[in-house]
């Protein structure tokens, strides 16, 4: 799962048959249907249209995207949620996040150990409570963010919902950057072991990624720096 999860930050396009055939040329003896067995647990998917592992439930409504176009010139204009897995020495957990799309500052992160809604809408209501309310709030397809639970804490607010369309890697292209981001600068080369130093390492990055980390997209100044000092932010 380890090696899946460095491959898939490397080859977001491959799916199940494409990432067997990887595993093989490194020397691993694997089937297909295992590896699409640990992307399903891992909750990745290829970005190219096909098969997926992520499926909302037929019952949940899906929303159109509304960001396509959009000329993104604020904060709080738009947010967007996701969830990564993440690998540990042993065994694995799942990471929620929400950025502003405009300063790229994470707003509110959550860590669970299972794959549903309840730990999404706490990072949700968290950014919520302390940092306002967006235009439009984006994701992707997954049950997580289709639920009942998830998408009534948005129509309460009358926030207007926007959801990826199908394969399309580019409609959450900012925390799919942060993941990349998050991953390659923390997650692999500390390796935690247990949940607590997780949770106490990425509390420490994400201080850093938001108060001290300069992004060239951003003028070189920090997500804090733009975010905060806008008057959409709230400290």
């Amino acid at each position: 799962m380890r090696l899946i999860d460095e491959q898939y930050m490397r080859r977001p396009e491959y799916g199940s048959p494409r990432m067997t055939d990887w595993l093989h040329d490194q020397g691993y003896v694997i089937n297909p249907k295992r590896v699409a067995r640990l992307m399903q647990l891992m909750g990745i998917q290829a970005i190219t249209p096909g098969p997926h592992t992520s499926k909302p439930s037929p019952e949940h409504k899906i929303y159109p995207y509304l960001l396509r176009n959009v000329d993104i010139v604020r904060v709080n204009q738009a947010w967007s949620t996701d969830i990564t897995y993440v690998h540990m020495r042993h065994g694995f957990m799942y990471l929620v996040a929400v950025i502003d799309w405009f300063s790229r500052y994470v707003l509110a992160w959550e860590l669970s150990n299972t794959l549903d809604s309840d730990f999404c809408v706490l990072a949700l209501e968290r950014a919520l409570m302390q940092h306002g309310t967006p235009d439009i709030f984006n994701t992707d397809q997954g049950s997580q963010f289709t639920s009942e639970a998830f998408t009534d804490v948005l129509l309460d607010r009358e926030i207007s919902i926007s959801m990826d369309g199908r394969g399309r890697a580019l409609d959450n292209v900012f925390i799919e950057r942060l993941w990349w981001t998050v991953k390659y600068e923390e997650i692999y080369p500390k390796s935690y072991g247990q949940g607590k130093e997780l949770y106490e390492g990425l509390s420490a990055y994400f201080t850093y990624y938001n108060d001290e980390r300069k992004h060239s997209s951003l003028d070189k100044r920090t997500p804090a720096e733009v975010y905060l000092n806008s008057d959409g932010g709230k400290t």
